[in-house]
């Protein structure tokens, strides 16, 4: 495996620099390169082959011409590497292969219980992976990196699940090392919300920097992106909304011992507990989701209202960040435009004015790809930063050293 140090340690190769020009996707000629960077067409056409030998680059065709022999240009090379995004849920688990622009090409998903363990649900993912990338044609070499969605807490610098509440038998557990020891590969780890966070933004606002990505299912929590990088805080749990408490609830119990908590009053098993108290035969948060849509006034109440408590907590969060979008996603913004509702009413009326001029509250483009766009493209932002190009290309320069 490439030591992914040695760019750092070793100062920057410099190619890496002009691969960040590409990332963005445009063809370019050699010429335009050098008048970007100011360096001579000789050192550009050198960096410009090691990362077509790596697979990062390649020709787009030629310029327009002229006069004379017309440029060849290059541009980033989105189906010649890929990157496996893995999207485990409570109940489920979902795996894709993706190019370097976070697409899936592949992709296959199991109904398995997180509770299961983590030697189940990574077994699965391990077999599933390895099918994936024998159904592709492509050899191993060309997996850059995998990312990886966890339904709970997750410690990032470690890429371990620190006291996650509903996943029995993986606090501490080292996912990270398990996945790389099998693929060979870095993996990165992160909670479910911040990557449904980054699946969001690529997928439906691209040029948006500051946003908040709410996740409303089994659960609460939120993904925050400012100025275009997503916030994880000191320990990787920036963004838990879901244990702050609401006025409304103040003697409502919560699971995580404490009473009054937004989880406690506007999840999905919330809402379902309150409207079994008021006579409806249901349990799970579709069926929350099936009479509102069926139009059941008590069910439309109940969500309207926990968009309300939604909503108080986000006043804070919109004082405390000003984004200019809130993007509500997970199983209950099925439920439509009468979450929606609660959430708008509160914060446009409480925030102030300059904070909520220009917002954007809404349901989730992306809807259920949003994780596993995420996870893919968490990889992606790992795979193409600048120590790691610089390590392949180190890499690259030692082979061929040894070679001669």
């Amino acid at each position: 495996m490439i030591d992914i140090s040695r760019g750092d340690a070793l100062g920057s190769t410099g190619t890496s620099d002009l691969f960040q020009i590409l990332r963005d996707g445009r063809s370019r000629t050699r010429t335009e390169l050098a008048a970007l960077t100011g360096l001579a067409r000789s050192t550009i056409a050198l960096r410009i082959d090691s990362l077509v030998k790596l697979g990062l680059v390649g020709p787009t065709g030629d310029a327009p011409s002229t006069g004379g022999r017309p440029s060849s240009q290059v541009a980033l090379a989105t189906g010649m590497k890929m990157v496996l995004g893995v999207d485990i849920g409570a109940s489920h688990v979902r795996i894709a292969v993706s190019d370097l622009t976070g697409r899936p090409l592949h992709e296959v998903s199991t109904d398995i219980a997180v509770a299961d363990g983590p030697d189940a649900v990574l077994g699965w993912v391990i077999e599933a992976g390895d099918a994936l990338l024998r159904d592709s044609g492509r050899p191993a070499a060309d997996l850059l990196a995998i990312g990886v969605g966890l339904p709970g807490p997750v410690e990032y610098s470690s890429g371990r699940p620190i006291n996650p509440p509903i996943m029995p038998g993986w606090d501490r557990f080292d996912v990270r090392g398990t996945l790389a020891a099998h693929f060979h590969v870095p993996v990165l780890v992160d909670n479910d919300v911040n990557i449904m966070a980054l699946g969001e933004r690529e997928t439906a606002w691209p040029e948006v920097d500051h946003l908040i990505f709410v996740k409303v299912a089994t659960g609460i929590g939120s993904g925050v992106i400012s100025g275009g990088i997503l916030q994880r805080g000191a320990q990787g749990i920036a963004g838990d909304i879901g244990h702050v408490r609401v006025q409304r609830g103040a003697d409502v119990p919560c699971h995580c011992g404490n009473r009054g908590c937004l989880e406690a009053l506007a999840s999905g098993p919330a809402l379902a507990h309150q409207l079994r108290d008021k006579g409806l035969d249901i349990s799970t948060n579709q069926d929350v989701v099936d009479l509102v849509k069926r139009g059941n006034l008590i069910a439309i109440q109940a969500v309207r209202q926990a968009g309300r408590d939604l909503g108080e907590v986000l006043t804070a969060c919109v004082s405390l960040v000003n984004p200019s979008v809130i993007v509500i996603g997970g199983s209950m913004a099925q439920a439509g435009e009468h979450l929606i509702a609660g959430v708008r009413e509160v914060v446009y009326t409480r925030s102030m004015p300059l904070a909520t001029q220009h917002l954007q509250i809404t349901q989730s483009g992306a809807g259920p790809d949003a994780a596993v766009i995420g996870a893919s493209m968490l990889a992606i932002h790992h795979a193409l930063s600048p120590a790691r190009v610089d390590a392949m290309v180190l890499d690259l320069m030692e082979t061929a050293a040894l070679a001669k």
